[in-house]
Formats: C-alpha cells, sequence, structure tokens
C-alpha cells in the first residue's frame, strides 16, 4: 500500500513534505510518501500546494527523509520559506496498483460497515508506524476514533467503487457494535 494523502481537490495527491531547509545552498530536507521513497524524484515535476511546479534532485539521505534539491530554490530563506509545504502530483499520474493494494487516499472518507451490515463509521486517516497500517474510523457519535487492523482478516472487503469498507473487526474493538 502506498502512504499518500489525498488533495484538497480530490485529483491531487500529496507524495512529500518539505520539513525545512538543509544547508546554506537551497537545499531542503523531504520526507516521501511514495512506495518507494526514492522514486519521488522521479515522478517529474511536483506542485507545491501554491501551484508552483518544481522539478525535485535527490542530493542525500538524512533521518527520515532526504535532501534535495527543487528547481528555482536557491538560497536558504527561499527554502526555509517551504518547510511544512506539501508536493503534490496529479492522481492520473501514479501508477496503476494491483486489485490487492490501494493508495490511502483512495480508502479515506469509506464508510466502514461490520459483516452484518451496520455502520462502523468513516475512514479517517490511513496509518503505517511500521508494522502495519492501520484504519483510523470515526465513529458516528463517538468523540474517540478506533484504530483498525488494515489485514485480510479485519478488512475481508474494499469496494472502492460502492464507497464502502466491510470490517470484521477483532472482538470488543467495537464495544457497542
Amino acid at each position: 500500500m502506498s502512504d499518500d494523502i489525498k488533495g484538497a481537490d480530490g485529483d491531487m495527491i500529496c507524495i512529500g513534505a518539505i520539513a525545512g531547509s538543509f544547508g546554506v545552498r537551497g537545499e531542503v530536507r523531504l520526507k516521501s510518501f511514495a512506495a518507494v521513497p526514492e522514486d519521488i524524484a522521479a515522478y517529474g515535476p511536483l506542485t507545491l500546494e501554491d501551484g508552483a511546479a518544481h522539478t525535485v534532485t535527490l542530493t542525500g539521505q538524512t533521518k527520515g527523509g532526504f535532501t534535495a534539491r527543487l528547481s528555482d530554490i536557491r538560497t536558504k530563506e527561499q527554502a526555509d520559506a517551504l518547510r511544512g509545504k506539501r508536493l503534490m502530483i496529479a492522481r492520473a499520474a501514479l501508477p496503476s496498483l494491483p486489485d490487492d493494494e490501494y493508495y490511502h487516499a483512495d480508502l479515506v472518507g469509506l464508510s466502514v460497515y461490520d459483516t452484518g451490515g451496520a455502520l462502523l463509521g468513516e475512514v479517517r486517516t490511513v496509518l503505517n508506524h511500521g508494522a502495519s497500517d492501520l484504519l483510523e474510523i470515526a465513529r458516528p457519535g463517538a468523540p474517540e476514533t478506533v484504530l483498525l487492523p488494515f489485514t485480510q482478516v479485519s478488512v475481508p472487503t474494499v469496494d472502492l467503487a460502492g464507497g464502502r469498507i466491510v470490517a470484521d473487526p477483532p472482538e470488543g474493538l467495537f464495544p457497542d457494535a
């Protein structure tokens, strides 16, 4: 599964984020959300949230990401101004996935039902802390969210066309369901 975030208009996907400047010559620290992190530079020009397009050239690695040069960014001050900005790509530019893999952006917003058809909630985000993906489910009328393991056992059906997920959650995960 690829780690990405849906853009504001739904046709753009966040494929990376700028963590800050690196050095004094305009390089940035870059976090990649691509399935193969190094591939972020191979997608061609990426668009910042303000609409400016930049070619990304990876220059090295750093803790949690890469160092990179963006076209038209030449000074530390310009790089500093980009801190926290997201790099976007058109959804159509991303490769197709096998039937059993999904872009995170495709899962966010899907309704989640149990195997009996009862609504459990809606996918708020997809988290990955190393071991496996977790679906963060916002429950109707509940202030807390529930983290559902995104495994074949817990999530036997993903119906993108129907806008829904069928889940078979572990006992007790949704106590009032």
